[in-house]
């Protein structure tokens, strides 16, 4: 039963009811009676969770899982801005599922999201998202106990895509660097410093994140490498540099902040980088052209250099199979080379 007592400023409200005890303070007795009759409620259909309980599956939405896991986990990963912008369109486009208790969450919601999803995009990119959603589950079950099956085990992942092999030719490597305004030494302007970053990656094969992140104390021209203490797969590794690529580096010398160690080569952030290279690319009309392609120009170029252990340590790939997906020579530079 519910008991009231009248307090400093208000009402103080008392409830207890099959040994749940619970107490709330309001400035009228009015108030304090209607939050005594909502919780009372709650407590004989078996609702009711105190203020500071931990959460569960009955009472967790997957909106908050999601939010959750977006604070806690996305924040300490390099990929945290994609995770972020993928959780909140999903729950801003899928409010039925994300209004969804834990508990009441099944596969066929995933199954319908992901038909709904793929006529609109394309497989790949299902599947990236499927593997962030799976992963959020994931973690519900294992670490924090929320949940004992993902809703996502048992829903079937989209074909995968065969993998790009797509070229960059020298007459779009002209039109994009005119487009970005790179001149070869002149970088006043972020746009000529996204085009010597096109044409350092067809170099070095490193990635866009890495070279964002290159500053001046990882770079050693003196022994032609720059190191990259931070990629994707989790390896710091040495990156061998040709001469265009140390002329690439010493051409931003003048922009450099000899106070900062650790000052940006390129001073270039990923959202310039990607939003520059589109818009020229858009401008050149040059077709299913993504600034990642540069990697896969890079590797097969080197690998006419290189031995595969070599490249595959130069490029920082461990298994040698995904190095088979990026490595695109075409057979008929493949029998000009045999006539040799």
């Amino acid at each position: 039963m519910a008991s009231f007592q009248k307090v400093k400023g208000g009402w103080r409200a008392y409830v207890e009811r099959r040994g749940v005890r619970a107490t709330g303070t309001y400035d009228t007795k009015a108030k304090a009676q209607a939050w005594a009759g909502e919780v009372e409620a709650a407590i004989l259909n078996g609702t009711y969770r105190a203020p500071n309980a931990p959460p569960t599956a009955e009472s967790m939405t997957v909106a908050e899982l999601f939010r959750r896991y977006s604070q806690k986990v996305s924040t300490t990963k390099d990929g945290a801005k994609w995770e972020q912008s993928r959780i909140e369109k999903f729950l801003a486009d899928n409010e039925a599922i994300a209004a969804t208790r834990l508990s009441e969450c099944t596969s066929q919601q995933f199954a319908d999201w992901r038909d709904a999803r793929l006529e609109h995009v394309s497989s790949a990119t299902v599947i990236r998202e499927m593997n962030l959603y799976s992963n959020i589950f994931c973690v519900a079950r294992d670490e924090s106990k929320l949940i004992e099956k993902s809703p996502l085990s048992g829903v079937r992942r989209p074909k995968e895509p065969k993998p790009r092999d797509r070229r960059i030719s020298d007459d779009e490597s002209e039109k994009l660097l005119f487009a970005l305004g790179y001149g070869g030494n002149d970088f006043a302007t972020i746009s000529a410093r996204v085009g010597a970053m096109f044409l350092f990656a067809i170099e070095t094969g490193a990635r866009a994140s890495e070279m964002v992140r290159l500053t001046w104390d990882r770079v050693t021209l003196s022994r032609q490498y720059v190191h990259f203490p931070k990629t994707k797969n989790g390896f710091a590794r040495d990156v061998a540099l040709s001469p265009r690529a140390i002329k690439i580096i010493q051409s931003f010398a003048p922009l450099r902040d000899k106070e900062n160690k650790a000052d940006p080569v390129f001073k270039v952030n990923t959202s310039q980088l990607d939003a520059l290279f589109r818009k020229a690319r858009d401008k050149c009309k040059i077709k299913d052209l993504h600034f990642h392609d540069t990697r896969h120009e890079a590797i097969t170029r080197l690998a006419k250099k290189l031995a595969v252990l070599d490249l595959a340590r130069m490029v920082g790939i461990r298994d040698l199979d995904i190095l088979m997906v990026y490595y695109n020579e075409t057979a008929e530079d493949m029998a000009k080379k045999l006539a040799n």
